[in-house]
């Protein structure tokens, strides 16, 4: 019988693998699978070759099983970066985007990523970058809307002939 091959097996591992890491129930699979071959009789750095891991890290998987069972094989919830505003700095954000930026004394028209950013520098001392402040319009609900331009001196109607219509 001939044995089968997958062609550019090389990046197939690597693609593979990165799609382990990405999925938290692939990344528990995998380690479920590690801990099966250690049960039938594989030393970790076997399982670590045969899987593409570590020796080191599939003993922590080995130990974390033995204190733990099932559950130590789990991910364990990270708290990431705290967050730079308080609630109550949030909800003050919250209501002032409701608003015109003129109406706290910015002279944007409308908000949007640098604008939000100002804003939160001047009234609180927070640095927050350009992307992290279209993160919070996400985040509080809101969407980045620009009004369509106005071309000046323009004929109202021949503008509404060349409008993008939806077709009947």
């Amino acid at each position: 019988m001939k044995a089968l091959t997958i062609s550019d097996a090389e990046a197939i591992v690597l693609g593979l693998q990165d799609e382990i890491r990405r999925s938290v129930d692939a990344r528990y699979d995998h380690r479920l699978h590690a801990i099966l071959l250690v049960a039938q009789g594989m030393s970790c750095p076997q399982v670590g070759a045969l899987l593409g891991d570590a020796p080191r890290t599939v003993e922590n998987w080995v130990g974390r099983f033995e204190r733990q069972g099932l559950a130590g094989l789990m991910d364990e919830r990270r708290s990431g970066r705290p967050t730079r505003l308080s609630a109550a700095q949030l909800a003050q954000v919250d209501q002032v985007l409701r608003q015109p930026p003129s109406a706290v004394g910015l002279e944007a028209h409308l908000w949007d990523g640098p604008t939000l950013s100002a804003y939160v520098g001047e009234a609180f001392g927070v640095s927050l970058g350009v992307r992290q402040a279209q993160r919070l319009f996400r985040r509080l609900g809101f969407r980045l809307r620009k009004p369509r331009p106005v071309i000046a001196h323009a004929d109202p109607v021949r503008q509404q002939e060349h409008k993008k219509k939806p077709r009947s």
